[in-house]
C-alpha cells in the first residue's frame, strides 16, 4: 500500500533543524552554564568579619531558626503557620543540587517558588562563604548511602538515569505516519538507594490494514533499581535494573507482544568538567517465549545550563546515540541518535519538559524519523500547582 508522504515529515525537519542549533549553542556555551555571585560590598563585609567557617556562618546566619543541630526549632518558638525543614533527614536534604541551596540562599526562597519567610542573603554573604555554608547544612544528613543530587543528572529521552527518584512522566513518540506510543510512567524511591518503576502504555497505531486504526493498552511493565555505587567527589553513579514486562497489550491488534519479557541493564551517569554530563545504559533483552533475544547501548551526552545568570532556570540540550542488534546470527546494529532539549517550567524547576527527534543512521531508506517528548513532574519537591 502506497501512502502520500505524510505533513509531519516537515514538521520533523524543522524541530530536528532547531534542536541541532540549540544543542551546537549550548556546546559552545553561548547562554550562562552557571557563575558566582561578585558584590564588592559583600566582600568588604567578608573581610571586615575575618574568615568563617561552615559551622560559624550557620549558627551566624542560620541557627536562629533551623537550631544549632539542623532539625530546626518548632513552629511555636518561630512564630511560622508551618514546620520548617529538618536537614538531618537525608530524604529531604540529597536529592537537590548545592547549586539550587546556593541560589535560595542568596536570593530568598521566591528564585525557587518557596515562600518569602525564606530570607536573601544577598550582598552579605561571598560566594565562597554561600558554599561554606551550603556544605556544612548538607553534611547534616549523616548517611552517606544517599547519593546527592549533583548526581541526579537532566533525564534524556530514551536513556534512563541511575539515579534513584519521586517522579511521573508522560512520554510520547510518534511516528511520521501518525501512529504513536504515550508512556504514563511512575517512579517511587525507596530509600536511600533504591526505586520501583510502573510504565502503562497507550498505543495508538496505523496498521495499514482497510480499518487501519487500532487503539488500546499496551504490555504493562513493572522495574527495580537499585544504585550499586556512587560518588560525589568523583561524580559518578551507577545502577542496575531489571525491568518485566507483562503480555497486556492485544497482539492480534498489534499493540501488544503477546509475551512476557525481561529487560535488565546497567545505568551509569558521570559528571565531566565544565557542567557537561554523560549517561549510558547497557541492556539486554529476554523474551519468555523463546524468541530472539536483543542488546541495546544508549549514551547520551549533554550541558547543564542556565539562563540569565547563575540563578536563572536550567535548560540542557542533550544529544542521543541509540544503538540495538537481535542476537542472532547475520543480525545489524540499528544506531539512531536524538537531538533534544529539556527545560524547566517553573520556577522550582520540578515541572520539566524534553522534545526531541530520533532520527535513524543506519536503514534510512527503511525507518522514519520519531518525534518525542516528555513531560515531568517531580512530585517530591510540589504538586503541579507549586513552585510557579
Amino acid at each position: 500500500m502506497t501512502r502520500a508522504p505524510s505533513p509531519l515529515l516537515p514538521a520533523f525537519r524543522y524541530t530536528a533543524g532547531a534542536l541541532c542549533t540549540l544543542l551546537v549553542l549550548g556546546i559552545a556555551g553561548c547562554i550562562s552554564s552557571g557563575g558566582e555571585p561578585n558584590s564588592t560590598n559583600a566582600a568588604k563585609l567578608a573581610l571586615e568579619r575575618g574568615p568563617q567557617s561552615g559551622r560559624q556562618l550557620y549558627e551566624n546566619n542560620c541557627g536562629a531558626c533551623h537550631g544549632a543541630d539542623g532539625k530546626s526549632l518548632p513552629v511555636t518558638q518561630v512564630g511560622f503557620d508551618f514546620p520548617l525543614p529538618d536537614f538531618t533527614d537525608c530524604g529531604y536534604n540529597s536529592p537537590e543540587q548545592s547549586a539550587d541551596w546556593v541560589a535560595i540562599a542568596h536570593e530568598g526562597g521566591p528564585i525557587r517558588g518557596f515562600t518569602p519567610i525564606m530570607p536573601a542573603f544577598g550582598d552579605a554573604l561571598t560566594a565562597e562563604e554561600l558554599e561554606k555554608l551550603v556544605t556544612y547544612v548538607r553534611d547534616f544528613c549523616a548517611d552517606k548511602r544517599w547519593p546527592r543530587g549533583e548526581l541526579n543528572f537532566p533525564a534524556p529521552l530514551f536513556t534512563e538515569k541511575a539515579f534513584p527518584e519521586n517522579e511521573t512522566l508522560v512520554k510520547s513518540v510518534r511516528d511520521k505516519d501518525g501512529s504513536s506510543e504515550t508512556q504514563l510512567i511512575y517512579e517511587h524511591r525507596i530509600g536511600a538507594r533504591d526505586q520501583y518503576e510502573i510504565t502503562v502504555p497507550y498505543v495508538n497505531l496505523d496498521t495499514g490494514s482497510p480499518d487501519h486504526w487500532q487503539q488500546g493498552v499496551g504490555d504493562i511493565s513493572v522495574a527495580f533499581k537499585h544504585v550499586l555505587a556512587s560518588s560525589l567527589d568523583k561524580g559518578y553513579i551507577v545502577s542496575a535494573a531489571a525491568e518485566v514486562s507483562l503480555p497486556t497489550g492485544s497482539e492480534a491488534s498489534g499493540i501488544g507482544s503477546g509475551h512476557t519479557s525481561l529487560e535488565a541493564f546497567i545505568a551509569v551517569g558521570k559528571q565531566l568538567p565544565n557542567d557537561f554530563f554523560v549517561h549510558s545504559r547497557a541492556i539486554y533483552l529476554t523474551p519468555f517465549d523463546g524468541s530472539t533475544r536483543e542488546a541495546e547501548l544508549h549514551v547520551a551526552f549533554g550541558r547543564a545550563m542556565t539562563s540569565r545568570g547563575p540563578y536563572g532556570r536550567q535548560w540542557n540540550p542533550m544529544v542521543e546515540v541509540l544503538g540495538a542488534r537481535a542476537l542472532e546470527s547475520g543480525a545489524k546494529t540499528e544506531w539512531d541518535w536524538v537531538p533534544q532539549v529539556q527545560v524547566s517550567i517553573n520556577q522550582r524547576q520540578h515541572l520539566l519538559f524534553n522534545v526531541g527527534v530520533r532520527l535513524p543512521l543506519t536503514d534510512r531508506d527503511s525507518r522514519d524519523p520519531q518525534l518525542a517528548a516528555y513531560f515531568l513532574w517531580d512530585w517530591f519537591d510540589g504538586g503541579l500547582r507549586d513552585g510557579w
